[in-house]
């Protein structure tokens, strides 16, 4: 069996009346990728920072790397590293300078310390840049520095909050190569996201809502679990065929991406869906085929449909 590197239950966040976080139970195994997906405000922040020991729990148990949280706190911080959304290092330091600070920060000994930035410097591409500013830096570098400096103390267990909200594509597609190196090495990282291609790199995954957890599992089994539900119509007056196909009880979302309609329906209309679609939408020359499910129509069926809870 796979070890767990966290473990939850009935983990909640009130803050005063507003449930943050209602109720989750985790297991997020060793040496995997785990992602955490949702809107703002979904809970996602809020349940990092508790188990980090960041926040204290209104309610419910944790345990990370066998250690209970939040009594337990000061010990994990040894062990694990934090990379938030926003960039937290020193603009006004250079790149080792920043690097030298967080090392003495985590009390690595100096020859140690020096190694260990070398190694980083190295990996993360950023040796030509040692003794540049942190704000002369572009987005993507930046970004870098700080994986470079979560990553600082060998942390078994790695805690990423939005990381790539402020890069673009290839520099997101580069650091998640990163991040599958880490996992290479034995790390476990915990990241949160709200863009979908990167949820479905994710090892396993937990769909966050309004505080609640509302799935979890592979991405590609959250997928699976959809078949037969989404139907993709090609056509002419796509709008109205959507504005149409929303009146229908069994549709449960309509999108339009580019020149088709995809219409995610609800779990008990799957069986003779396309055959209804055609009876009800009374538009000339529409095309009706049943497509794969994606991760963004999981989304969809978690935070509109019945969620699993």
């Amino acid at each position: 069996m796979t070890e767990t590197a966290i473990t939850t239950r009935g983990l909640s966040k009130h803050f005063g009346d507003l449930v943050a976080v209602d109720a989750v139970n985790l297991d997020i195994p060793r040496g995997q990728i785990y992602g955490f997906l949702g809107p703002n405000g979904s809970g996602k922040t809020t349940t990092i920072r508790m188990l980090c020991g960041l926040l204290t729990p209104t309610a419910g148990d944790v345990e990370v790397l066998g250690l209970e949280i939040p009594a337990a706190a000061e010990a994990l911080r040894r062990r694990i590293g934090y990379m938030t959304q926003k960039f937290s290092l020193y603009d006004d330091l250079t790149v080792v300078e920043n690097m030298q600070f967080m090392a003495r920060i985590h009390g690595l000994p100096r020859q140690q310390a020096n190694q260990r930035i070398a190694e980083l410097l190295d990996r993360y591409t950023l040796q030509t840049m040692r003794g540049r500013r942190a704000a002369a830096m572009s987005g993507g570098q930046r970004q870098r520095l700080a994986l470079a400096v979560a990553t600082l103390h060998s942390p078994d267990l790695l805690f990423l909050d939005e990381p790539t909200s402020a890069v673009d594509p290839e520099n997101r597609r580069d650091f998640w190569e990163k991040l599958f190196d880490l996992v290479d090495e034995g790390k476990t990282v915990l990241v949160s996201t709200h863009y979908m291609d990167e949820a479905e790199r994710c090892h396993q995954l937990a769909v966050l809502e309004t505080g609640s957890l509302r799935r979890q599992g592979p991405p590609a089994q959250l997928m699976a679990a959809l078949d037969q539900r989404v139907i993709e119509i090609r056509g002419a007056d796509l709008r109205r065929v959507k504005a149409s196909a929303l009146q229908l009880p069994e549709v449960q979302s309509a999108a339009q991406q580019g020149m088709q309609l995809r219409i995610l329906l609800t779990a008990d209309a799957a069986n003779g869906a396309i055959e209804r679609l055609r009876q009800q939408l009374h538009y000339p020359s529409l095309e009706f085929n049943v497509t794969r499910p994606s991760l963004e129509d999981v989304f969809v069926d978690c935070t509109q449909g019945d969620a699993l809870r």
